[in-house]
């Protein structure tokens, strides 16, 4: 068997699904692994660095491509990508599986086996593949530097000759994993920090951290499947943006993370609250793929209202490529690891795993979801 390992075409992609470092484990599980040259570059990994570890460098995609070949990718392929794909193939990849029904149709119609990596269930034993908890530490650690270049004022207090600077305040909305990691890296910058989660399990964590946490009058549990938050209700709902409302003003740079499985992202900061924000003032939206967490916020763009600037960024991740890249790396690397037994790929649907990722195979779609959406049985 190959593992073949392609290169981004997605504008703005400078990750890799496969690192250099992986390559020796993957080879001693029996399989070849062919990489298509300039895969790794964007990311700094380049092609002489996978063939040093037992890689080989294919001139393109036709010609890495092999029958029944496992193939790795970053983002979702395009159709022409697809057309290419021999029949059989397992493709492993983020997949956007609720959000693209059509490309999963498009994957089953083809013959093809596909692995959607955002859909690694979230329990003890696939921690070490979960590729949203790893590419969501990046992108909280980014906004937070993000923000902080956009903001026209220091985060951490100073005592000069020239007077004291006040630390800045930041309030992170959501404190999953980019939560948490927006928490840190703020703290290390030396802001006073407050975060809000609809979770009071995570109350201590964000307390380890050094962050205010902040309660609601009536304790609401938001705790969903997987650790993951769910809706509330109308009244809960409004509870909860009376909190951040009284909070909002006051902050300087707000970061939400705030996300729903298979939902549009819960709106948290409505236009009177950015209203209600001082000029110079900037909100990082880590959820502006699925709607923003901001009523303003647009995907991709940076809006300005009264001085403070709303910012949607679509990528994070792929702006810091080789750490995200390594650790994207490891999580197909473990994932592999898990499946191949003997020198060969099985799929037993008995097995959490296999069963939570595999959205399509033998021509059909497994995906329970993805089904519903597209109107099928």
């Amino acid at each position: 068997m190959n593992i073949v390992v392609l290169g981004e075409t997605v504008t703005g992609e400078n990750r890799v699904a496969l690192v250099p470092s992986s390559v020796p484990k993957l080879l001693k599980l029996g399989y070849q692994v062919t990489v298509v040259s300039g895969a790794g570059s964007k990311a700094h990994y380049q092609d002489e660095e996978y063939e040093n570890v037992g890689a080989t460098i294919s001139p393109d995609l036709q010609s890495a491509l092999t029958p029944a070949c496992i193939i790795l990718k970053v983002q979702p392929p395009t159709d022409l990508e697809i057309a290419l794909f021999p029949k059989n193939s397992i493709l492993i990849s983020l997949l956007s599986p609720l959000s693209r029904p059509d490309l999963i149709k498009a994957l089953a119609d083809a013959s093809l086996t596909a692995l959607s990596l955002e859909l690694i269930p979230r329990i003890t034993r696939a921690q070490s593949m979960d590729i949203l908890s790893s590419q969501a530490t990046v992108a909280g650690y980014k906004a937070v530097l993000v923000g902080a270049n956009e903001l026209g004022k220091f985060l951490p207090m100073f005592m000069t000759a020239a007077g004291t600077i006040r630390p800045g305040k930041v309030l992170i909305l959501g404190a999953g994993v980019a939560g948490l990691q927006a928490i840190a890296t703020a703290k290390r910058l030396g802001a006073k920090v407050e975060a809000f989660d609809v979770r009071p399990a995570v109350k201590e964590q964000i307390e380890s951290l050094g962050a205010t946490f902040l309660e609601m009058e009536e304790e609401v549990s938001g705790e969903g499947e997987g650790g993951y938050a769910k809706e509330l209700s109308e009244d809960q709902h409004l509870k909860e943006l009376e909190l951040i409302a009284a909070h909002i003003s006051d902050s300087d740079l707000v970061i939400t993370t705030a996300q729903i499985p298979g939902k549009s992202a819960p709106e948290l900061i409505t236009e009177p609250m950015v209203k209600s924000m001082k000029p110079g003032s900037v909100i990082i939206d880590l959820a502006a793929a699925t709607g923003g967490n901001c009523r303003l916020t647009k995907e991709g763009e940076t809006v300005l209202l009264q001085g403070v600037k709303i910012i949607g960024p679509a990528n994070l991740p792929s702006e810091i490529p080789v750490h995200a890249s390594q650790m994207f790396s490891k999580n197909v690397e473990t994932l592999l690891k898990e499946l191949i037994k003997e020198g060969e790929l099985l799929l037993d649907f008995s097995d959490e795993v296999v069963a939570g990722t595999c959205v399509a195979h033998a021509g059909k779609i497994q995906h329970q979801l993805t089904r519903e959406t597209l109107g099928l049985k």
